[in-house]
């Protein structure tokens, strides 16, 4: 939902995730060669077993009957505001034969499906109307939905503060317009107003959607990538949002101007203020869930203008260890494990990972007819490097985008490690924040067996000088005494210097605790490289199998020793009912005793061990993390 001043282009050929995902053949922005022939007149273009809506119903929605726009995702009340490709504010697009309507569908996946459960999501967010029964109550009609307490304890001197000016956008859920401060130091200023109609909160879930934006947006208020929050008002009828106006335009249409791509200088500036800002929602434990070129806006017409984050009406707080299950996004930018309803902060960078790809190159990474063959591609289709004009950037540039879109969210990178990606390391305006994945790393070495902390110290002592230098900038921000190390104490300062509000309602904080172990010890460099190591990312690089065999050439001769079976599960906390000789006997080497390989690989990887009674007698069942 964006707040500018821009007007839609109705020709637009690039469309958004909340317009039909259809694209056709005279499409500015590519789609490695797909092209999909328009349909008839009032059909829909899709056939089998979706129920779509035609061109015709699309007409009707203009009229103000019955609206048949429902995404695949969980939108909040005001998810729609703003948007130029929204149906409120693309009356072209419904007689249009290049673009069909929103679809609901009855089966966005054969069973079993990740996605099989959104059409009861939807049902729960918006109440028990299916999308095509009824329409949204307006006025008197919102009166029949009782028991919802609508009241938000915002302020009701809107009138009295601001002077409205013109509607500068109106999508599903509302409005926005231009406005002015009355009085005050900033009398004369102007802002941008959301208009959120009560009359449209038709359920709770609806309602605490809106609370959230609201209380994100304060939370988080102060960076310079963010669209800047000022108030939050209400009446009897609506809820007035006054943010920041951004009159230079959404990303999407800077794109558009330049032809459908950035060249690779240009897009390393856009990609520096996406991933700044990302990576601070991140550290503050908010997680965003739509991010696309729609919910960037420039600050104005200028070329080096700002870029701000907006819409942060599908946004949630999620605490370090926890995992979010709710279906919400865009189709092109829905990251695959949220289709597998398991998901946190790394969800946003598989959407940055989408939005670099389309910058460099004009096309999107994933693409399909429908919204449910989107998901599938998503799910198992890998983006394409060899076409032009991927062969002629830069292997840096390719990098940075294949890590960023990596299925496994364990091996993606996280924002604040894709700012000292070497690909944008050099780039003035870059600034590192804490990573909250450091915590966690930490939190699980901690935790670890001497025999893992042992190996990860091996496999520390592997990495590259580019490898290192994002754990250099995050040593750097805990502040370590002269001595050159840290404590409990530098991390708790660290922590608290950039924290918000934002903190409380996420439990960031909380990961403290896990830290007790450094209350009365200090941790060097040296340790501090071993604890935040993260096996998974290394995986994925080509060097993979080097970095393993030369740290187990360390282990052999600083932390190998012979042991037995029944010693090593002690080590690992194996209790008396597990199968040890089952589960450990290709981790030690028959000839001397000592840890395998094999064993030293399953080692780093603190892998989840699942116990199965297949290959034993043993009806218990057990998972240890090593």
């Amino acid at each position: 939902m964006g707040l500018c001043t821009s007007k839609p282009s109705p020709n637009s050929g690039f469309p958004s995730p909340k317009s039909d995902p259809n694209l056709t053949g005279n499409s500015p922005i590519p789609t490695h060669g797909n092209s999909v022939p328009p349909p008839k007149d009032g059909v829909s273009s899709v056939t089998g077993d979706d129920e779509v809506v035609s061109t015709e119903q699309a007409k009707d929605v203009q009229n103000g009957k019955k609206s048949p726009f429902f995404s695949f995702y969980s939108p909040s009340p005001a998810h729609y505001l703003f948007s130029k490709k929204s149906p409120a504010r693309s009356p072209a697009n419904a007689g249009s034969i290049s673009s069909t309507p929103k679809r609901f569908f009855k089966r966005p996946f054969p069973p079993p499906s990740p996605a099989k459960h959104i059409k009861a999501v939807l049902r729960r967010r918006h109440g028990s109307v299916k999308p095509n029964e009824a329409a949204i109550p307006e006025g008197s009609e919102a009166e029949g939905v009782t028991g919802l307490d609508k009241s938000f304890g915002f302020s009701k001197h809107f009138g009295s503060k601001y002077e409205m000016g013109e509607e500068v956008g109106r999508g599903h859920f509302g409005y926005t317009c231009a406005a002015k401060f009355k009085k005050g130091e900033l009398k004369g200023q102007q802002v941008a107003v959301k208009v959120i109609p009560k009359s449209k909160m038709t359920t709770a879930i609806a309602i605490e959607d809106v609370r959230r934006e609201v209380k994100i947006l304060k939370a988080l208020n102060g960076h310079r990538n963010l669209v800047q929050f000022y108030d939050a008002h209400e009446d009897h009828d609506n809820v007035y949002i006054v943010m920041e106006l951004c009159e230079g335009g959404e990303l999407l249409d800077r794109i558009l101007s330049r032809g459908g791509k950035y060249s690779e200088d240009d897009a390393k500036k856009v990609m520096t203020q996406i991933l700044n800002v990302v990576a601070f929602c991140h550290l503050q434990g908010v997680v965003h869930r739509d991010l696309k070129p729609e919910n960037f806006l420039f600050t104005s017409k200028d070329e080096d203008s700002e870029l701000k984050a907006i819409d942060f009406g599908l946004s949630d707080f999620v605490k370090p260890d926890e995992r979010l299950n709710d279906i919400v996004g865009s189709a092109y930018y829905v990251a695959p494990e949220v289709l597998h309803r398991a998901y946190s902060t790394e969800a946003d960078v598989w959407s940055v990972g989408v939005i670099a790809y389309i910058l460099l190159c004009g096309s999107r990474p994933f693409w399909a007819r429908t919204e449910s063959g989107i998901f599938r591609t998503v799910l198992k289709a890998d983006p394409g490097f060899d076409e032009e004009p991927w062969p002629s950037l830069s292997t840096e540039g390719k990098d940075f985008v294949k890590r960023l879109l990596i299925k496994d969210p364990r091996k993606r990178m996280s924002a604040a490690q894709a700012l000292c990606h070497p690909w944008l390391k050099n780039e003035s305006d870059v600034k590192v924040p804490l990573d909250i994945l450091i915590f966690k790393l930490m939190k699980i070495y901690l935790r670890s067996s001497s025999l893992r902390k042992a190996a990860l110290r091996a496999l520390s002592k592997t990495l590259t000088v580019d490898e290192l230098h994002f754990m250099k900038e995050q040593y750097a921000l805990l502040e370590p005494n002269k001595n050159g190390t840290i404590s409990l104490e530098n991390i708790k300062v660290a922590l608290m210097k950039s924290a918000t509000d934002a903190m409380k309602d996420s439990h960031v904080l909380d990961v403290l605790a896990s830290f007790n172990a450094l209350q009365y010890r200090r941790m060097d460099f040296e340790e501090f490289c071993a604890a935040t190591v993260n096996v998974h990312q290394l995986e994925v690089l080509d060097r993979w199998e080097q970095h393993a065999r030369c740290a187990y050439e360390l282990f052999e001769k600083e932390g190998n020793r012979a042991i037995v079976i029944d010693e090593l599960a002690s080590e690992l906390g194996l209790g008396p009912a597990v199968p040890v000789h089952a589960v450990l006997h290709d981790w030690i080497r028959h000839t001397d005793g000592k840890l395998s390989f094999l064993g030293f690989v399953k080692l780093l990887h603190g892998t989840l061990i699942a116990l199965a009674v297949i290959q034993t007698n043993c009806s218990d069942v057990s998972t240890i993390m090593l």
